[in-house]
């Protein structure tokens, strides 16, 4: 029975998944192709007009937004290139992508993943649960430095959260590691060296940890505690003791 249920959930959002999957694979391989592109090039993106800098950060918006760069590797650069005149663009930037990519994610999936979970008493309790506390999820999932923007778009999209709250929960998530690596950026002096080791020295690695335990611990607490509430409601509406 598990298994066919599991056969049935795969096959029944295959195409989410293989999206997923991509949003995943993508970043990796684009972002190391642009590296040497700047590298062959690195007076590429100096020195930009204000209309090469509004079509540089509507360029980003969707390639952020479609997996094609890494947000890491957008700040680093534009702060190497552009300086604190274009940090605000970024973080613009940074919510159309996510806007973005929480409407392809609802094309792609229309909504047959959660509508397979609401068959479930379980399932749906959680989901709502999880809904309930979408501000403090999308923030957690936000500052962590090592999960995938693109696919936390993807994700979180599937929750079928609020569009206004997933917009600012995600601006201000993402704003700790943006003014970090966007500094670093400002501050190294080869665009290349510093995509290779954006750490910027101990502090910046004792930060960048800091922010993952934040994010790791936090979303483990949401987790069981939504959990836990989901379970409780089943419990009663099936007259259990739980």
């Amino acid at each position: 029975m598990k298994l066919t249920l599991l056969r049935s959930f795969i096959s029944e959002n295959a195409s989410s998944f293989v999206s997923m999957l991509l949003l995943v694979v993508v970043p990796v391989v684009v972002s190391s192709t642009i590296a040497v592109v700047l590298y062959n090039y690195q007076g590429f993106l100096q020195d930009l007009s204000v209309w090469e800098m509004l079509l540089y950060f509507a360029v980003i918006s969707v390639t952020m937004a479609l997996a094609l760069t890494p947000t890491t590797f957008v700040a680093l650069v534009s702060g190497f290139y552009l300086g604190w005149s274009g940090f605000a663009g970024i973080v613009l930037s940074y919510g159309i992508a996510a806007m973005i990519g929480y409407s392809l994610a609802q094309l792609i999936d229309h909504g047959k993943m959660m509508s397979f979970l609401n068959r479930f008493d379980k399932a749906r309790a959680l989901m709502q649960e999880l809904r309930s506390e979408s501000w403090s999820l999308i923030f957690l999932t936000r500052i962590s430095p090592v999960l995938p923007f693109a696919l936390m778009n993807f994700v979180l999209s599937l929750l079928q959260i609020n569009r206004r709250k997933f917009l600012l929960a995600s601006i201000v998530g993402m704003l700790p590691r943006t003014l970090f690596f966007y500094w670093v950026g400002s501050q190294a002096r080869d665009v290349i060296q510093v995509i290779q080791n954006p750490e910027s020295g101990k502090g910046g690695q004792i930060l960048l940890i800091s922010l993952i335990i934040i994010s790791i611990g936090g979303l483990y607490f949401l987790f069981d505690r939504a959990l836990k509430r989901a379970l409780r409601k089943a419990a009663a509406k099936n007259g259990e003791n739980f």
